[in-house]
C-alpha cells in the first residue's frame, strides 16, 4: 500500500494512542446547569468530533435522555457529577446503539448506582472501566495495524494501477467486519438480559 496511507495511518494511532478519555477528576464534583454541562461536554470531547460542526451534546439531546429514562432527571434543573458521568456513557454507546438498546445497559445500573452508598457507585464503576479502557486501547492499535499489513499484502497479482485502491478497500472491509462482528456479540449479549434462562441456548 502507498506509502500516504502508512503515514496517515501511523498519525492516526498516535492520536489514538494520546486519547484524551475524561478522567474523573475532571469532572466537576459540584452540580452544575445545563449550560456548564454542555460547554463541559464541548470542551472536552471536541477532539471527537468528525466535522467541525458536529454537535457533542445539545439541551435537546439532554433533555430527551431523561424523557426516555436514560438519564436520571436533574436536581432543581442541576446536574450532579453522576449525571455526567451518564452522559459520557451515552456519549459513546449512542455512535454505533439505538437508544433503547443503551436504555437497557444504562437503567439497570442507574436504578442501582446511582446516588447509591458512598462506598460503591457510579463513580467508582467510572473509574474502573476508565482504567480498563485505557488498558484496551494498545490492543486495538495492535489489532488495526494487523488488519493494515494483511490489507497491505492483498491483491499482489492485480495490475499496479488498480493495486492500490483495492488493497486500501480491503483494510476498510477487514475494519468493517471487526466492528460488525463485535456489534453482533453487543446485541446478543442486550437481547440475553431480556430473555429468561430457559429460552437461551
Amino acid at each position: 500500500m502507498d506509502q500516504k496511507y502508512t503515514k496517515l495511518l501511523g498519525d492516526i494511532l498516535k492520536q489514538m494512542a494520546n486519547t484524551d478519555q475524561i478522567q474523573l477528576s475532571d469532572i466537576p464534583n459540584i452540580d452544575l446547569y445545563m449550560d456548564q454541562v454542555t460547554h463541559f461536554m464541548d470542551d472536552h470531547l471536541q477532539n471527537s468530533r468528525r466535522y467541525e460542526d458536529d454537535k457533542i451534546l445539545t439541551k435537546t439531546m439532554i433533555n430527551n435522555y431523561a424523557k426516555n429514562k436514560l438519564l436520571p432527571p436533574p436536581e432543581k434543573k442541576r446536574y450532579s457529577r453522576e449525571h455526567m458521568i451518564v452522559l459520557i456513557f451515552i456519549y459513546y454507546l449512542k455512535g454505533f446503539l439505538p437508544l433503547n438498546d443503551i436504555q437497557a445497559i444504562l437503567k439497570p445500573m442507574t436504578d442501582r448506582f446511582f446516588n447509591a452508598d458512598q462506598n460503591f457507585n457510579i463513580q467508582n464503576i467510572y473509574e474502573e472501566i476508565y482504567t480498563i479502557e485505557k488498558e484496551q486501547i494498545s490492543g486495538t492499535i495492535r489489532s488495526v495495524t494487523d488488519s493494515f499489513h494483511k490489507a497491505a499484502h492483498s491483491f499482489t497479482d492485480v495490475p499496479e494501477e488498480d493495486r492500490e485502491f483495492l488493497q486500501f478497500f480491503c483494510f476498510i472491509c477487514l475494519l468493517s467486519l471487526d466492528i460488525y462482528l463485535k456489534k453482533e456479540v453487543i446485541e446478543k449479549m442486550i437481547d440475553s438480559m431480556n430473555t429468561p434462562p430457559s429460552d437461551q441456548k
